[in-house]
């Protein structure tokens, strides 16, 4: 039968894209693909990513469950169209520089539960439109510097319950608009800069650590956050220009940490911090006259922490700790030693009793002071969520 041209052309139109696709790329073998666009390869014990079966118009791609060893460079490249990608579960022990490369909308990755222990040098490097990515429950020990270069748009990272050890300088570097970033327990190592580049942040937890010290710059180039928050930590000694360089953070919030020698607590007006809370802190060592100076705009709260209440009470009792915009210094913070006095409000203490150190600067240095000052706040545009994260006092 002799067909003419033009009713060729009508059977070639009526011949769809897809129609094409699914002659030529049929459902990877181990997987299901129920619904246009979604592959579930779940419990397939893959070894290896069945890319060259997969059709390029793939929206949502769960390969979990499987042993699949490492992610090379540009796997997923050919993947146009993917939104979701779930690697959960496998025996990922190396992740890539560039990966994810050419992953222009994918929006949601999950890589939890494997054997990943660091996330190198631009391993999710360009994820223009990515918005959570959850990385708990893996064996991560380092994060490497600019891991997530050129992901701005990053809203959640989820990074708890990894044996997280050190945060290199710029591991954050150029993310913008992050709503949560929760470290894991246990971090003993954050280098200077380690923040830097990290810009619009809703919530920054940093939580159980075990530090030997909190280091000169560690959250240099931070800006526009609305809580920092480091708790339940073990914070060594802080050196001073540990929170230099950090710029409007609505509220800082340092809560029931261990601190072994405060050597510097410097806020300084171009900080532009709202609100500094020191609560719950057990404080071992009492800063020199002249090391602490706090500028905040609005709060500034020191509330239930213990100190020293030997012959150093006569240095913190003329020290800007004291000048807390909370009502009554002495009887709301308390004594860690001498052991007699463990516990005991400062206010019981009789200063005029105790003797002064050997060794005590002179009061007369403390001319820095605690400048408070109380501006109104401009409303500040955020999600109803974000609004319960400003009231930190």
């Amino acid at each position: 039968m002799i067909v003419d041209l033009t009713t060729l052309v009508l059977l070639i139109s009526m011949v769809t894209t897809q129609d094409i696709s699914n002659s030529v790329y049929r459902c990877p073998r181990k997987c299901t693909c129920e619904v246009d666009g979604e592959v579930t390869c779940n419990k397939g014990n893959l070894t290896e990513i069945p890319i060259r079966e997969l059709a390029p118009f793939v929206t949502k791609l769960s390969l979990s469950k499987s042993d699949i060893p490492f992610i090379r460079r540009g796997t997923f490249a050919k993947l146009k169209d993917l939104a979701d990608l779930n690697l959960d579960d496998n025996n990922i022990s190396r992740i890539e520089k560039f990966a994810f490369k050419g992953l222009g909308k994918l929006h949601r990755l999950s890589i939890r539960k494997t054997s990943l222990r660091r996330l190198e040098e631009f391993s999710f490097s360009g994820l223009q439109n990515m918005t959570y990515i959850l990385l708990s429950e893996n064996r991560i020990e380092t994060i490497e510097g600019s891991a997530f270069a050129g992901s701005s748009n990053i809203q959640i990272i989820f990074l708890h319950n990894n044996p997280i050890h050190v945060i290199e300088s710029h591991a954050f570097a150029n993310l913008r608009h992050v709503e949560y970033l929760i470290l894991p327990f246990g971090v003993k190592s954050i280098q200077q800069d380690a923040f830097n580049g990290l810009d619009s942040v809703g919530l920054i937890r940093l939580p159980l650590m075990d530090l030997e010290s909190m280091e000169p710059f560690t959250f240099r180039g931070l800006s526009h956050v609305i809580r920092l928050e480091i708790r339940e930590s073990d914070l060594g000694v802080v050196q001073p220009r540990a929170f230099e360089g950090m710029v409007n953070v609505t509220s800082l919030v340092l809560l029931k940490n261990k601190i072994d020698h405060l050597k510097e607590l410097r806020i300084s007006a171009e900080n532009k911090i709202k609100c500094l809370k020191l609560e719950g802190n057990h404080i071992l060592q009492i800063p020199v006259p002249g090391s602490v100076d706090i500028q905040v705009l609005e709060n500034f709260i020191v509330i239930d922490n213990h100190f020293p209440c030997d012959c150093r009470l006569h240095t913190l009792m003329a020290s800007p700790l004291t000048n807390a915009t909370n009502s009554n210094f002495t009887a709301e913070n308390f004594c860690i030693s001498p052991l007699n006095v463990n516990g005991k409000s400062i206010s019981d203490i009789k200063l005029e009793n105790l003797e002064r150190c050997s060794n005590e600067y002179s009061l007369d240095s403390w001319n820095i002071g605690v400048s408070v000052r109380h501006t109104a706040i401009s409303r500040y545009t955020c999600f109803i969520f974000m609004l319960m994260l400003i009231r930190c006092c």
